[in-house]
């Protein structure tokens, strides 16, 4: 059975950190396309950050460029999300995303308040 598992996820202050991971199973995750998406109350779900299958490209929403890391172990078949400088606006639940182009397979999320 396919999982996509995402951990890490909790309270912390403005300016604080946290290292968000997605534990995948049950299909060839190296050849997946990985994403990290996130969903604030009243907002429509976004792309934050996308890494190839290899590692060698990513992408980055504009809100969290230079903040935000993402990165993959394939030996490990996870995909984390370093946040970084965090801010009251990135408070939301955040969604792990797998594709391959004919089937996309997702995460069911992990809370992320940034709050004082």
């Amino acid at each position: 059975q396919v999982q996509l598992v995402e951990s890490g996820g909790g309270l912390v202050q403005p300016g604080g950190s946290l290292r968000l991971s997605c534990a995948a199973s049950g299909f060839m995750f190296s050849w997946y396309t990985m994403s990290w998406y996130r969903q604030a109350p009243g907002k429509e779900r976004e792309l934050v950050a996308v890494i190839s299958s290899v590692g060698g490209s990513t992408n980055y929403a504009d809100s969290v460029k230079g903040r935000f890391t993402i990165s993959r172990d394939n030996a490990k078949n996870t995909v984390y999300l370093q946040m970084n400088s965090l801010k009251p606006e990135d408070t939301a639940v955040y969604y792990c995303k797998a594709d391959r182009g004919r089937v996309d397979y997702w995460g069911q999320g992990t809370q992320v308040t940034v709050s004082s």
